[in-house]
């Protein structure tokens, strides 16, 4: 039977690099096309579907093939996919970050996962990591079909995470923003400002343990990735997914790293206390530290006990194998 779906999932391949535990698929969002990973569980029965993204300028390769791979053992499905601009996707210019656009991914990645017949498309998980920690409080408001909500480290309040930057690097980030939409206007190429830097460095994210914990999750060198279009500058400190997250009426699990130097974890629980059916969990860990380790085994083990709470498996679907 778990064949015969694999099979039946294989008509959505658009590759032929599929490794034996999960299928490459591919959707469109608008005039592009989004690149994922569908991973498929053990067992006869069609089980839940996660629906998972990265956060500022990440990729599914940082470490969400972890998650997946713990959560498919427990027996459920998971979509792991790409923003365009970003990774495998589509979309031109490259590394350009806009949220509008990423959430509109989101819509679309949720819409495919409920067009799939190998998995139980009437029960979708949203999962998102800081900066998509906060796209799935946004998108879970609004679609009041979402089963749960796992939100990791999110991004709540732009200007709370706009603080944990100098008031010079902001500047140093503004300015090039300007110049990059100035850029955008006479048709050129965008200008770039890193993801992560050491502290004083013009970067998105410049606190202490960034450069380091950033590269943990790097899997490769490739020039150009740790750089995103400079515009987001200019509206990331408006971007306030938490103020929606009285919203959400299916139950949300928060999970939050007490010592958070990009998402703080203050903003983060003061929203999270206004949702009616909010689960949190904290870690006496950094913004970066839940990716690997010791916290991450809690994080992710944490994460599997509040989806057998609130959205589980059949007996017979793997899941305690």
């Amino acid at each position: 039977m778990v064949e015969l779906r694999r099979k039946a999932a294989s008509t959505l391949l658009q590759s032929d690099d599929c490794r034996a535990d999960r299928l490459d698929v591919e959707f469109r969002s608008e005039t592009d096309l989004c690149r994922a990973w569908l991973y498929l569980p053990a067992g006869d029965e069609k089980a839940p579907v996660i629906v998972m993204a990265h956060g500022l300028g990440g990729t599914r390769e940082m470490r969400l093939d972890a998650f997946a791979e713990r959560f498919q053992a427990a027996g459920y499905a998971c979509l792991v996919f790409d923003y365009r601009h970003f990774g495998a996707s589509g979309g031109w210019p490259r590394q350009l970050l806009d949220i509008g656009r990423q959430l509109e991914d989101w819509t679309a990645a949720v819409a495919f996962a409920r067009s799939l017949h190998v998995v139980d498309a009437s029960r979708v998980i949203l999962w998102g990591t800081s900066f998509a920690g906060g796209h799935v409080l946004t998108i879970g408001a609004s679609d009041g079909n979402v089963t749960a909500i796992i939100a990791q480290n999110p991004f709540t309040d732009g200007l709370a995470s706009a603080r944990t930057i100098s008031f010079s690097t902001t500047l140093r980030v503004t300015a090039r923003a300007v110049r990059d939409i100035i850029s955008k206007w006479r048709g050129h190429a965008p200008i770039m400002v890193p993801v992560a830097g050491l502290p004083g460095e013009t970067a998105l994210m410049n606190a202490p343990d960034v450069w380091d914990g950033y590269r943990r999750l790097h899997p490769h060198d490739q020039p150009g990735i740790d750089f995103v279009a400079a515009r987001i500058g200019l509206t990331i400190g408006t971007y306030r997914p938490g103020a929606q997250a009285h919203r959400i009426t299916c139950p949300i699990l928060f999970c939050i790293c007490s010592a958070d130097s990009v998402a703080p974890a203050k903003a983060a629980l003061r929203f999270a206390r206004r949702v009616r059916r909010s689960e949190v969990r904290t870690y006496d860990a950094g913004h970066f530290d839940i990716y690997v380790g010791a916290m991450f085994e809690r994080a992710v083990a944490d994460q599997i006990a509040f989806l057998k709470a609130h959205a589980p498996v059949s007996s017979n679907s793997g899941a305690d194998k």
